[in-house]
């Protein structure tokens, strides 16, 4: 199996691959101080409905604690995205970066509900032109791979 990053026509497949290189580190450090209870819960990543039940403090902080384990776990899986990204020519790794990429889709139209922010608008760009390239890159892993 050949890496996708040793060829040289494949920029955006590439680019897609560093985009989630780079989420999986941000994902996992993230994850960790939330873990750690160093750092508030980031009220960006959740809907307006579940900011408004954690108005405890106490669970507030146990709440953030499950998160960053969600966030570290969600960072585990951006790098595993990224190398099927990279690794590429593979049905089955394609099929990861694709069902995640879907998933991350999913993921950021449920924490807009009720939102318009900025950085969430942005990753969702992201991910759609993510998913637009995967699936115009398909024939080539499908039927070259």
């Amino acid at each position: 199996m050949n890496w996708i990053i040793l060829e040289s026509n494949n920029l955006l497949i590439i680019l897609c691959g560093i985009f989630y290189s780079i989420l999986c580190v941000f994902s996992i450090v993230t994850g960790i101080i939330y873990m750690s209870g160093k750092k508030k819960l980031n009220p960006l990543e959740l809907s307006d409905k579940f900011v408004k039940k954690l108005n405890d403090s106490d669970k507030l902080k146990k709440f953030t604690i499950k998160m960053g384990l969600v966030t570290f776990i969600v960072g585990l899986i951006q790098g595993l995205t990224a190398i099927a990204i990279f690794k590429g020519h593979s049905i089955f790794l394609y099929w990861i970066a694709l069902t995640f990429t879907i998933f991350s889709i999913c993921s950021v139209l449920f924490k807009l509900k009720g939102k318009i922010n900025a950085f969430p608008i942005i990753k969702l760009e992201f991910y759609i032109a993510i998913l637009v390239i995967l699936l115009l890159n398909s024939t080539r892993v499908l039927f070259i791979g």
